[in-house]
């Protein structure tokens, strides 16, 4: 498996590997279906990303197929620029394989590089392999947003979290 970060020739793969995504999980923030985006925004989008030094979008590819993401969208102001949301997706098929640990280490030496000093995110509570991945990957639980999703007919919580470097 390579770890790598994106190009704009991904932008067809991403954006279908995003959507896949979306359909096999219930924490994802957009429905199945939800998510429009064709190949020319999704390369504008990749180019966006690529000209602000601090985000980028960074994937595990395997066979020439993409099979996760970590979006690192990085703060706009002066003030929040050593800070960087992220967004995690990994295709189910390959979950629990080590492949969430080895897209944050990647992400770690990747923000040493480009003085980010805040990494952070939001996960619903109810996602246990989310939050225990993580956890075991530095991120701390830093409060919790109340009925902040509504999934399946019912509100859910998320916890912020975030890790210093």
């Amino acid at each position: 498996m390579i770890i790598r970060e994106i190009n704009e020739q991904d932008a067809l793969a991403l954006g279908n590997l995003i959507r896949q995504v979306e359909n096999e999980s219930e924490f994802m923030l957009m429905e199945p279906g939800e998510r429009k985006i064709d190949v020319e925004q999704q390369k504008k989008w990749i180019k966006s990303m690529q000209n602000q030094e601090n985000s980028t979008i960074i994937v595990a590819e395997k066979d020439n197929h993409l099979l996760g993401y970590l979006l690192v969208i990085g703060g706009s102001a002066k003030r929040n620029q050593h800070s960087a949301y992220i967004v995690i997706g990994i295709l189910k098929k390959y979950r629990g394989q080590g492949n969430g640990k080895k897209l944050f280490a990647y992400l770690d030496k990747w923000a040493t590089e480009h003085k980010i000093h805040r990494l952070e995110l939001t996960v619903v509570k109810d996602n246990e392999s989310g939050v225990k991945l993580y956890k075991r990957m530095g991120f701390k639980i830093e409060g919790l947003k109340k009925h902040s999703l509504f999934i399946e007919g019912r509100f859910r919580d998320e916890y912020y979290m975030a890790k210093l470097l």
